[in-house]
């Protein structure tokens, strides 16, 4: 067993050479030795040269039941490990009378875990995204064979182990057990091709988002009765001069010396996405509503669910023209509750609030006021603080001030 390095040039796309790399076996047949490839390592196959005869003799150890006396570099052994995974499962599916290695039931209580990994939850994610014909919509948004895996391996991932995509490429390859599932081999698969994987979702996202929404009706039959709508942002830690998006803003991460990208999302009363878009860094939360909402054919008695932030006057006005109803916490100072004309009511919290209702002269707003005890006794209790802290500023002003030097500067 030894490994092949092969010089590669794709005409079709000018490319520069590279080379690939296999495992090949010499076997003999009859009077002749022919020498049959076991494994494609693909192109970025790194190990050193020096190391490749190694990896082999640990790889036919493995393969052959055989313990190693003397110490083995890790990395080798990870891939030896891997490899020889790879060679058995591919042996499955040989023909009994053609196999070359036998094997037989062995003791559990024998076995040593290596490499363990997870794949309850990948299991359970492949088939729900298979009843949302999820593959099958990636694969009409042009994407091939391993493309889709990268795609599939990375929404998963996000779904089970939710980080960045260096952690999910890690993921992928070192803890979960998807690889077998989706036949892949992730950990020869480089980090850019997730990068790309990922900007090629971004560059579909519509048409995907539209055929997943259009599958989701198929199955649940929802109806169009409530949209919610919001908007967050996240940073960048380079300067994205290239990103046109990228801008200086109010970060919700209190990282607003880094470039931020704005990102909306409405959803439907049944929290499936409808939509998604992505804004500036700088955007205006209150100014994307109409841009968000326009073309989501919802029926003119949908109800539209928005934060504090975006229920600018000029919103409501428009929700109103378009017939639209909308549920929005009022940005309003004055409070206007009369305690006459409330009722009382329980929380989700077992606590008990008062509640008006008031209708406004044109009959086409109705305002709910609350109150709660125990909101009362916290805005005291800031307000309390606020004055306290703010007499207290006052005094070493003016203790400052009685100090003769101080007063003659100012």
């Amino acid at each position: 067993m030894f490994i092949r390095q092969t010089k590669t040039r794709n005409d079709k796309n000018g490319k520069e050479a590279y080379y690939t790399y296999r495992l090949v076996a010499s076997k003999r047949t009859g009077n002749q030795v022919r020498q049959q490839t076991m494994l494609n390592l693909g192109s970025h196959f790194l190990l050193p040269k020096e190391k490749w005869p190694l990896l082999c003799t640990r790889l036919e150890q493995l393969l052959s039941g055989q313990t190693s006396l003397l110490p083995v570099d890790t990395a080798i052994e990870m891939l030896a490990q891997r490899y020889a995974a790879l060679l058995i499962t591919k042996q499955q599916d040989v023909p009994e009378d053609k196999k070359d290695t036998l094997y037989q039931p062995v003791d559990v209580e024998s076995l040593e875990m290596v490499h363990p990994r997870s794949v309850g939850v990948e299991h359970v994610g492949i088939t729900a995204l298979s009843w949302l014909g999820l593959p099958e919509i990636l694969q009409s948004a042009g994407m091939n064979g391993v493309q889709l895996a990268l795609a599939m391996g990375s929404i998963i991932g996000r779904m089970a182990s939710p980080t960045s995509e260096l952690g999910t490429w890690n993921w992928l390859k070192d803890n979960s057990a998807i690889g077998e599932l989706l036949d892949v081999d992730f950990a020869g698969i480089p980090l850019m091709r997730l990068y790309r994987v990922s900007d090629m979702l971004i560059r579909r996202r519509e048409a995907i988002e539209k055929a997943l929404y259009t599958r989701i009706n198929e199955l649940f039959t929802l109806e169009d009765t409530v949209t919610l709508y919001d908007l967050t942002n996240t940073y960048f830690e380079g300067k994205l001069a290239g990103n046109n998006k990228a801008k200086r803003g109010n970060s919700k991460e209190k990282r607003s010396d880094c470039p931020l990208v704005t990102l909306g999302l409405v959803l439907d009363g049944s929290g499936f996405i409808r939509r998604s878009r992505m804004f500036e860094g700088n955007v205006s939360e209150a100014g994307n509503l109409e841009k968000m909402l326009q073309g989501l054919a919802a029926s003119p008695s949908a109800m539209v669910i928005m934060v504090r932030g975006i229920a600018t006057e000029e919103n409501i006005a428009w929700l109103i023209e378009h017939q639209y109803r909308y549920l929005v916490v009022s940005r309003q100072r004055h409070r206007q509750f009369d305690e006459r004309y409330a009722v009382e009511t329980t929380n989700a919290s077992r606590e008990k609030i008062k509640i008006q209702r008031v209708i406004n002269n044109e009959g086409n707003e109705v305002r709910l006021y609350c109150h709660s005890q125990r909101r009362q006794e916290k805005e005291a209790a800031i307000a309390e603080l606020l004055a306290k802290r703010f007499e207290a500023g006052l005094a070493k002003l003016s203790a400052s001030l009685k100090k003769p030097q101080k007063r003659d500067k100012l």
